[in-house]
């Protein structure tokens, strides 16, 4: 992938919208956990903020500062993440990840809607990007439930 015909497909209509679109943008006010991750490559950033009630995310707030691939991702996984739980959350971001490094199928439902970063495979310097959100929300979520089991 390297001429223009495929950046064009990398921000797809799709893509674009998404990252348009994040859902929860507004931090918490005071959330029981909270966590920032950075990818080092490009700079990109995303903080989240989780309530965690019986072991499920029951709130969730975001800033997300990323391309627009990671502004999709963050897009998807904002839309979808009250109500999971770590393990969902786990398989989420671990089949994302082998979506991206292994060419393994899409993530499951609910986060099926990161199969629109398929062409992203190619692109190993946007995959931190793309993960971000995913990981900050793990992060986040490990946060709140050692204050729930302090």
């Amino acid at each position: 992938m390297s001429d223009d015909s495929d950046l064009i497909k990398l921000y797809s209509q799709r893509i674009l919208a998404l990252a348009a679109d994040i859902p929860y943008l507004d931090r918490l006010e005071a959330p029981m956990g909270a966590a920032r991750k950075r990818a080092p490559l490009c700079g990109s950033t995303v903080s989240v903020d989780v309530n965690v009630t019986e072991g499920r995310v029951s709130a969730f707030g975001q800033d997300v500062k990323a391309c627009a691939l990671g502004q999709a991702a963050a897009s998807v996984v904002g839309a979808n993440v009250i109500g999971r739980s770590r393990d969902e959350l786990q398989t989420a971001r671990d089949q994302l990840l082998a979506m991206l490094n292994e060419d393994g199928p899409a993530p499951s439902a609910p986060f099926d809607g990161l199969e629109v970063l398929i062409p992203a495979r190619s692109y190993r310097n946007r995959h931190a990007s793309i993960l971000l959100c995913l990981e900050a929300t793990l992060a986040a979520f490990d946060a709140a439930e050692s204050i729930a089991c302090a």
